[in-house]
């Protein structure tokens, strides 16, 4: 499998929280390649279950497909588009991106800036308000509204591109990172013999609250629950203690959040099968679906692997590709070595 070429595909496709059904259909093509039976849900979670041995067990791997965006809150005379965030969108990012709008059909679109030349020296000092921000598309406001309407979604105008290092930036790493390190143990698994069902689900409605991680946990109801996710990366200037070095292997998230049990055999699974890997700190919410998924029911012991990504919630998401393999190897092997039902270890 080329990680690189996945990332790409995966990254170029829209799917803001709350419409994700394009990329949800996508990625169905993706999971029927390995999985049994595959199906969308009615949240348009991605469901795809891949047999084992035996089915005594049930282990659900996670890993969300939507990412930040913005929505049209308005059209003013002058066919100007006013907006707001979906999820956690940083408005200083916002100036002079060129987006899309995703309407009746597809305009492109730059957000405007005030040139520093129109700028007082007390306005250049002031923050970046989004409410203040605005689309414009290039057409008059009577075209505008044949192609767009209030509640429109857009997203970045962000193409793929590869740097040094087997490194690559682009919209939506995360948590494409996750989407792809399914496919990834998917593959895996074919090679190896397991005995639990695995449950593939790449969930939607994430950066706004987890919610198609809580339905489909709620249907699944698994024995245990891979989360995969992304966390910060290391750049300059950031707190040592709150990001993970690219190249260095995924993070193990260690805390009350996670299973002890599940957890410590992720480490042992990394240096038994010579893994790089770094221990993620989460005295807390986790701020991922692990945080939800672990409360669903009567409780699903849950474990975290997330991928470092630099630069998260922009347009230029930076991840080293190996990371991505290094995941998605760890995943399948703690799903390989699953006990059968026992229990034995949770």
């Amino acid at each position: 499998m080329n990680y690189t070429d996945v990332l790409k595909e995966l990254s170029m496709q829209a799917a803001v929280t709350g419409n994700e059904k394009g990329l949800a259909d996508y990625i169905k093509g993706l999971f029927q390649k390995y999985c049994s039976d595959v199906y969308i849900d009615k949240f348009f979670n991605v469901i795809g279950i891949k047999r084992g041995n035996t089915g005594k067990s049930k282990i659900m791997v996670t890993a969300h497909m939507d990412e930040i965006g913005l929505m049209v809150r308005s059209i003013d005379d002058e066919g100007f588009l006013r907006i707001t965030n979906i999820g956690g969108v940083d408005g200083k990012i916002l100036l002079a991106q060129e987006v899309v709008v995703h309407g009746r059909r597809e305009l492109s679109g730059v957000i405007g800036a005030k040139p520093p030349h129109l700028i007082s020296p007390e306005d250049g000092k002031k923050a970046v308000m989004l409410e203040d921000l605005y689309i414009d598309v290039g057409m008059k406001a009577t075209d505008v509204r044949k192609y767009v309407s209030v509640g429109d979604t857009v997203t970045f105008r962000a193409m793929p591109f590869e740097l040094k290092r087997n490194r690559l930036s682009a919209k939506a790493i995360d948590n494409r990172v996750g989407v792809a390190a399914l496919e990834g143990i998917m593959e895996r698994l074919c090679k190896y013999n397991h005995d639990a069902d695995v449950y593939f689900v790449a969930t939607v409605q994430e950066e706004t609250g987890a919610a198609g991680a809580v339905s489909a946990a709620y249907n699944i109801n698994p024995d245990a629950a891979v989360v995969i996710d992304a966390c910060h990366g290391d750049m300059p200037d950031a707190p040592k203690d709150d990001v993970y070095s690219l190249g260095k292997g995924p993070a193990i998230a260690v805390g009350p959040n996670l299973h002890k049990g599940l957890t410590d055999r992720l480490i042992k699974i990394s240096k038994q099968e010579n893994i790089s890997y770094q221990i993620d700190i989460e005295a807390g919410d986790s701020g991922t679906e692990a945080w939800v998924i672990q409360v669903t029911r009567c409780g699903i012991p849950t474990v975290l692997i997330s991928v470092p990504v630099r630069y998260m919630h922009t347009p230029v998401e930076t991840v080293q590709i190996e990371d991505v393999e290094y995941s998605a190897k760890l995943a399948a092997v703690f799903i390989r070595d699953f006990s059968d039902g026992s229990g034995e270890g949770i």
